[in-house]
């Protein structure tokens, strides 16, 4: 039981590793109890080692095995045989392969028997399905301690198969006998369609019908610049009759200062850029950086470099800025393979990773190649002298050979060695940051690019090929595996070019769907059979409510007609005004966490207060010269107000029954301006303007 003797610290004094970490270790804690309890030679069967796995001890760990069982005679013969320690001497498993690796069952086909096969380095193979551990990573199907799995519903889930320290992915998919509709199918648009339809065939799926361009312009705009397209934008590109009028669209969006402004906002989200550790002029130092990057269509992968290379003063040299938020080995090391490698080491601090390859020695292997980072703290003003973590004044970062990074798992220095890499190429090079962002960006490593293909494409999709998007390991598979090894080379292919992919998925059918789809269910969104609804990110929210109401943002410190996407960071760290408490209830991130995880996107009473009668909207909604206050003046007529408001808020004209009772409505009221403010607030409040269809 990993999480109980297999823990940092074991329990009641026996500790054990994890997926056979440390062989001769785990004899010594095994053999070594000189009480002669924890393994008893003369009687066996009085063994701690049995007593408690078979529940004849009280044990906090319960029942591991039955007394007539396999494991229990295997330890009691060698219990009985003398504790024969064969470290170093028995084969050692080299592969494991599980059958059936994915399957796709039908109907009433409920169930499915895995077979485990281990191969070992003497080339003995053997059948361990009985011995191996199964387990399911949600509730979707049940599986027997022998790999008989039982689904409890439709859908599709992965079971782990686990033997010593190999794991293996199954991928099964459950779905109900629906009937082939194939005779319409869409036609793929480039490879990104050809794997989604191929995969949907397989599943019985039909994929939606192209979405409307009503909600293509907002979809895009949305996406790209993080706001609402204008009300005379969305009249010209639906009148637009040309059939590339859509590439053109991304083309030029591409070009705007606002997509500039969204992307970079998405890494300093990933970065920490908060006044607490960076300070103002840090903070906009780096957030001008980022920006600069994207604008300038930086290569990915020397972005990447530039950041885990760098080093010299944080006001002059702005991606120094990473490592000012980044104090520690340990910070550095987990931040930078979570954000550029889509690793998270975190879970083999402590021991062997439960769930990926890394153990405990690559994890602070990995740590002691940040060890050399120092810093000079020039001044600090800080303004809480109980925060340890505030900084303001000039850092600069530094490199010294003299860093080290300790490996509490052998008590001495842990040695700096990039991940999955036996041995540095140079070993007369001191400079291990350097020799780190150089093996990142090197288009030879596979982590880098796979990574980032999947950021892309959850940012414009929802859900990562992989998702969670920051947990890429061979126990947490990739929806569609071929797809994602094509993005990936073609992330490559073009030179790490952000831009290039972005236009790839977005010209592809499989991202322009319709929202819904007449045989698809909920879970079938995983799929990509349709783009499902999602609430707008808060940045988003705040800057289109601006835009359709007409009133700037309001926040202390800010200058009028600033959007929240172009903000370096937040505007206090303490005390809240409004705009910034609306932000942090829809799901605006503080920047603690190097994780798109961070960001919560989940709807919440809170919002639906916000929505309906917060302090923003309401001063927004009554400010006297919004775009109510500015159609009024211009003497409009209530038709001419209603499609204006349709067109802005949106996108598309009213129709003819909603323009009709709107227009009687407000031939009724006695206050005009209160009843346009009514209509203002239902059409900001309509699940069509809160989501991002």
């Amino acid at each position: 039981m990993g999480a109980c003797h297999g823990s940092a610290n074991g329990r009641n004094g026996f500790k054990l590793s994890l997926r056979e970490e440390d062989p001769q270790a785990d004899y010594l804690e095994l053999t070594g109890d000189v009480s002669g309890r924890r393994v008893n030679r003369a009687a066996p069967d009085q063994s701690l080692l049995l007593a408690k796995a078979t529940a004849l001890v009280p044990h906090e760990g319960q029942e591991r095995f039955a007394v007539d069982s396999r494991e229990y005679r295997v330890l009691r013969d060698w219990i009985a045989g003398g504790l024969k320690n064969d470290t170093g001497k028995a084969p050692k498993l080299t592969r494991l392969v599980v059958t059936p690796s994915d399957q796709i069952l039908i109907g009433k086909e409920k169930s499915v028997r895995l077979k485990a096969e281990a191969t070992f380095d003497n080339g003995v193979r053997r059948d361990v399905s009985d011995i191996a551990v199964y387990e399911p990573v949600n509730t979707l199907v049940n599986v027997s301690a022998d790999g008989m799995v039982k689904a409890n519903g439709d859908g599709e889930t992965v079971v782990l198969a686990r033997f010593i320290d190999r794991q293996t992915p199954v991928r099964l998919a459950f779905i109900p006998d629906r009937s082939r509709v194939w005779s319409q199918r869409e036609k793929p648009l480039n490879y990104i369609d050809r794997h989604v339809f191929d995969k949907l065939q397989r599943l019985r799926l039909q994929p939606a019908a192209k979405c409307s361009d009503e909600v293509f312009i907002r979809r895009i705009s949305l996406d790209l610049l993080g706001i609402v397209p204008t009300a005379e934008e969305a009249r010209v590109f639906i009148a637009d009759a040309a059939p590339d009028k859509r590439t053109k669209l991304v083309e030029y969006l591409l070009t705007r200062p606002e997509f500039a402004d969204y992307w970079a906002m998405k890494w300093a989200d990933l970065f920490k850029a908060e006044r607490r550790a960076l300070d103002e002029r840090g903070l906009k130092a780096f957030h001008g950086w980022l920006r600069e990057s994207v604008e300038q269509n930086r290569p990915l992968n020397e972005f990447a470099r530039d950041l885990l290379a760098a080093r010299g003063s944080t006001y002059t040299n702005a991606p120094a800025n990473f490592y000012r938020a980044h104090r520690t080995p340990v910070l550095r090391a987990e931040a930078a393979a979570q954000v550029f490698l889509g690793l998270r080491l975190q879970c083999a601090q402590c021991h062997n990773h439960p769930y990926d390859r890394w153990s405990q020695d690559d994890y602070h292997n990995w740590a002691a190649v940040f060890a050399s980072v120092n810093y000079k703290i020039i001044e600090n003003k800080r303004t809480d002298k109980n925060d340890q973590h505030e900084f303001v004044g000039e850092q600069i970062v530094l490199i010294s050979d003299k860093g080290e990074h300790q490996n509490p798992r052998i008590g001495a220095p842990a040695t700096p060695r990039l991940l999955g890499v036996t041995e540095t190429k140079d070993k007369s090079s001191t400079d291990t940051l350097r020799a780190a962002a150089d093996w990142v960006a090197n288009p030879a490593n596979p982590l880098f690019a796979r990574a980032q293909a999947n950021r892309i494409w959850f940012h414009l999709m929802g859900r990562g090929l992989v998702d969670p998007v920051d947990d890429l390991r061979p126990t947490n598979p990739p929806s569609h595996p071929e797809l994602f090894d094509e993005l990936s080379a073609d992330l490559v292919k073009s030179r790490f070019d952000l831009r290039h992919l972005i236009r790839r998925i977005t010209a592809s059918h499989t991202y322009q769907s319709a929202s819904e789809s007449p045989l698809a269910s909920v879970s079938d969104a995983v799929h990509y059979a349709y783009i499902p609804p999602r609430p707008l990110a808060a940045e988003q929210l705040m800057d289109s409510l601006s835009r359709v109401i007409g009133a700037p943002i309001e926040m202390a410190g800010v200058p009028a007609g600033q959007r929240v996407a172009q903000m370096a960071g937040t505007v206090s760290d303490r005390k809240k005004d409004d705009t910034e408490k609306f932000l942090a209830v829809f799901g605006k991130p503080p920047r603690i966490m190097n994780s798109e995880c961070e960001r919560l996107s989940e709807p919440t009473l809170g919002q639906t207060f916000q929505m309906m009668n917060g302090p923003v909207m309401a001063a927004m909604i009554a400010k006297p010269d919004n775009r109510l206050g500015r159609l009024l003046t211009a003497n409009k007529s209530n038709v001419e107000i209603v499609d204006e408001l349709s067109w802005a808020v949106l996108g598309h004209a009213p129709t003819t029954a909603g323009r009709d009772g709107v227009i009687r409505y407000l031939a009724a009221a006695k206050d005009r301006r209160a009843a346009l403010e009514d209509i203002l607030w239902a059409l900001v409040n309509a699940k069509e303007f809160v989501l991002r269809n």
